[in-house]
């Protein structure tokens, strides 16, 4: 008899472990790139709060405050507060990493400011995927357990994990378009110089590949999980 429960060893652990590679080099990259152009001051010595709020003035954005938050890249902008916040290693820093990273969270209350679609789907699915999250792997052992593999339970729990794969998925464009907005606007508004541009794009560059690792690393665990539960039927 062919059953899950008589293998000795499960091949699409590897699937899992590409996962993880792929979220640690992303790390990795991240850190180093941001290590090596926070020793690089900008020329016009502005820090990351005061590039903000340039920024987000630019843009006739008035209404959202530019805070402090503790740790280290804990950057990030909320739309219920309607507030920038910046790390300690960003706040203060007149480096170029600095700024760049800044200009990004920047980017995203421009999006909210003018209701950017993917950054409002994202905000919409985010109940739900908190759902899917916490109840998928036991909906799925629970149906196993009661009905085996082809029980309609396990369909609805693989089907309650995609909705992290959807959201890493329409995280992508919501991130990219924040990095594109914050170089232009550095560079055209002179707030970034000559190479200064280059380099931030090195920064959010590396950046993006973390959300890019975590969508990776998303859809393999679904695959995964298909390949366990969702195509196979007990004898």
């Amino acid at each position: 008899m062919y059953g899950y429960g008589y293998r000795m060893f499960d091949p699409t652990i590897f699937l899992v472990l590409i996962g993880v590679v792929l979220s640690m080099a992303a790390s990795a990259k991240v850190n180093s790139t941001y290590a090596k152009f926070s020793q690089v001051r900008s020329m016009t010595g502005l820090t990351g709060a005061e590039a903000a709020k340039r920024l987000l003035n630019s843009q006739g954005i008035y209404d959202v405050q530019v805070r402090h938050v503790a740790g280290k890249l804990t950057d990030h902008y909320d739309p219920r507060t309607k507030t920038v916040n910046l790390s300690d290693a960003v706040y203060g820093s007149t480096s170029v990493a600095a700024i760049g990273v800044a200009a990004h969270e920047c980017g995203h209350a421009i999006q909210d400011n003018m209701e950017y679609v993917p950054l409002r789907l994202r905000a919409a699915i985010v109940p739900a995927v908190n759902i899917g999250a916490t109840i998928s792997w036991p909906v799925i052992i629970f149906g196993v357990l009661i009905g085996g593999l082809g029980s309609p339970l396990v369909m609805i729990g693989i089907l309650l994990f995609s909705l992290s794969v959807l959201f890493q998925l329409v995280t992508l464009p919501v991130e990219f378009n924040a990095s594109a907005r914050a170089v232009r606007l550095l560079d055209s508004m002179g707030i970034l110089k000559g190479q200064e541009v280059g380099y931030t794009k090195q920064v959010l560059g590396a950046a993006a590949l973390t959300y890019v690792a975590a969508a990776a690393g998303s859809i393999l665990q679904l695959l995964r999980l298909v390949i366990l539960f969702g195509g196979r039927r007990d004898d």
